[in-house]
């Protein structure tokens, strides 16, 4: 997220010095925006939900994090837009220990993409108001 005056229009431009961004402390996108970012400054606000908050009072150039979350506040609060795309996507999975046996592994991959071909995972999505959230494709990617 930026303000609507900004010169920013592609995440490709937010790694400079003079852009600082905003980001929950310890959040993934923390993670990530530390080990990629070479130019920009991070600051980090105490929480996610507290990111555009921060963004917003300390008068900072850019605010990174969960784009639902970016989006409902871009929708509270005037003079604000959204960057287009992605700047990172985070891949949701399960596992178990790899001391299991072959037949745990095969059940516990049965299962998800079984989670995925009923419908049930998407279903989910709209249970919980998430927006934004894609089931991955059948297969994607079964690891043993």
């Amino acid at each position: 997220m930026v303000r609507s005056d900004s010169p920013l229009q592609s995440n490709d431009e937010v790694d400079q010095a003079s852009h600082r961004v905003t980001v929950g402390a310890g959040s993934a996108y923390d993670l990530f925006l530390t080990r990629h970012l070479k130019h920009a400054p991070i600051v980090r606000a105490p929480s996610s939900p507290a990111v555009v908050d921060v963004f917003m009072a300390q008068q900072l150039e850019v605010a990174a994090g969960v784009k639902q979350q970016l989006q409902a506040d871009a929708m509270r609060l005037p003079g604000v837009r959204l960057l287009p795309g992605r700047f990172m996507v985070i891949h949701q999975a399960m596992g178990m220990p790899a001391k299991r046996c072959a037949q745990a592994r095969e059940h516990l991959n049965a299962f998800v993409e079984d989670a995925k071909r009923s419908g049930w995972v998407a279903e989910a999505f709209v249970r919980h108001a998430i927006e934004g959230a894609a089931v991955a494709p059948p297969g994607y990617p079964a690891h043993d």
